[in-house]
């Protein structure tokens, strides 16, 4: 062996150089690390200081994020800009881990074509890259096969490592009337050999998306909630027939943003009685597992209970002493609010209160039928206050000047 005047050739020496089992493991990544590329990282478009778009911001890893910005471009020269076309972001390979030789072609899986009059065309041939064009139209010029949206989907190991990244993308045609125009960019991660679990919104809730919803079993514990996320909040179903008993458990999840009601009727009869048509129609309007919590945001953990809303529970009854009471009603309020940016607010549910409503058990005459209107509704109230732009306040100079500072000018 070779050796230097500064080195030893001992074999034990050699070994105990080289071998560190006690240094930790870095070629991996962690949460919020930047996904490294073969040149740079990762660049994931967003508006910052404005609502324009900030193409130098890296994507980070497990960071989900779904943002829309706006881009001023001159349309004469679309074809010099590359942040509008495909190769962009497609091109880009990403290491493996932090620091590795090997790396992870991005793969377009589908290209949607957009045409100025919003028809959309599915290109079938993916490894194509449709390149910028400019078309004049008359006295217009068009630029085609722009960006218009950008969703990645990255597949990571326990282990830190990015396995695959897919790249969907909206190419469309933009006029000079049309500029400036939005720009969508998304990115999410997928665990490998998991299955995703659908959210309602990320984080905000999604106008139709069901809410999130269930139950704590005992103090400390998370929140509970049943694998269909349809059937974590329900209403009544309405049917053409309109029997409360022939519609029982047939329910219609509470979808957010959306105000809704439906009933039923319900026939008595003499030898019905109102204890056991109250205990009946509370379990119609509840449904199955009414919930205690609601997710504030539509990807909300459910161990993390200090977050979730509690449902207030209301009973109304009349003023009638001395009578049965029947519920008639339930009428349940979710109030929600805009949260964080200006640019791209999230919807968060901050309220929701549940009102049952009762009234008197009816009298009935012998023989006779009486029907009672049973009925349920949910209202979605928005309780955002007013965005107010805030300023730093003016600085002041409070500083004394010898009387003749200024001499001999003054």
């Amino acid at each position: 062996m070779k050796t230097s005047d500064r080195f030893s050739s001992n074999a034990e020496s050699d070994v105990s150089l080289t071998a560190k089992p006690d240094a930790p493991n870095t070629a991996k990544y962690e949460y919020g690390v930047h996904l490294q590329t073969s040149h740079s990282f990762l660049r994931f478009p967003s508006p910052l200081t404005s609502s324009l778009c900030t193409d130098n911001n890296p994507a980070a890893f497990l960071v989900n994020q779904a943002v829309k910005c706006t881009r001023r471009i001159n349309l004469e020269q679309c074809k010099e800009i590359e942040t509008l076309s495909l190769a962009y972001y497609s091109s880009p390979k990403i290491l493996r881990v932090p620091g590795s030789g090997t790396k992870v072609p991005i793969t377009v899986q589908s290209i949607t074509i957009q045409s100025l009059n919003k028809t959309l065309t599915l290109q079938e041939d993916t490894d194509v890259l449709r390149p910028l064009v400019l078309v004049e139209a008359g006295h217009d010029k068009i630029c085609t096969n722009v960006i218009l949206e950008v969703k990645y989907s990255l597949m990571y190991t326990d282990a830190g490592e990015i396995v695959k990244a897919d790249v969907f993308v909206l190419l469309g045609a933009v006029s000079s009337a049309m500029v400036p125009f939005q720009q969508k960019f998304e990115i999410y991660f997928i665990q490998q050999n998991t299955k995703p679990v659908p959210l309602s919104g990320n984080p905000g809730y999604v106008v139709g998306l069901p809410l999130a919803a269930g139950f704590q079993p005992q103090k400390g514990s998370g929140i509970m909630q049943t694998t269909n996320r349809y059937g974590q909040l329900t209403l009544l179903r309405s049917t053409a027939e309109q029997d409360c008993l022939a519609i029982a458990g047939i329910r219609t999840p509470v979808l957010f943003g959306y105000n809704m009601q439906s009933g039923c009727k319900l026939r008595l009869t003499k030898a019905i009685t109102c204890r056991l048509v109250a205990q009946k129609v509370e379990s119609l309007l509840k449904g199955q597992g009414f919930p205690d919590y609601v997710a504030p945001f539509g990807n909300s953990q459910a161990q993390d209970v200090l977050d979730w809303v509690p449902v207030h529970f209301i009973t109304q009854t009349s003023h009638m002493k001395d009578s049965c009471q029947l519920p008639v009603a339930l009428a349940i309020e979710v109030k929600w609010t805009k949260y964080g940016s200006l640019l791209n607010p999230q919807a968060k549910i901050v309220n929701v209160t549940a009102n049952l409503i009762s009234s008197s058990f009816p009298e009935t005459n012998s023989g006779n039928k009486g029907t009672i209107l049973i009925s349920t509704a949910v209202t979605f109230v928005d309780v955002s206050a007013p965005a107010e732009a805030g300023f730093r306040a003016r600085p002041t100079i409070n500083a004394r000047l010898p009387f003749n500072f200024f001499f001999p000018f003054v």
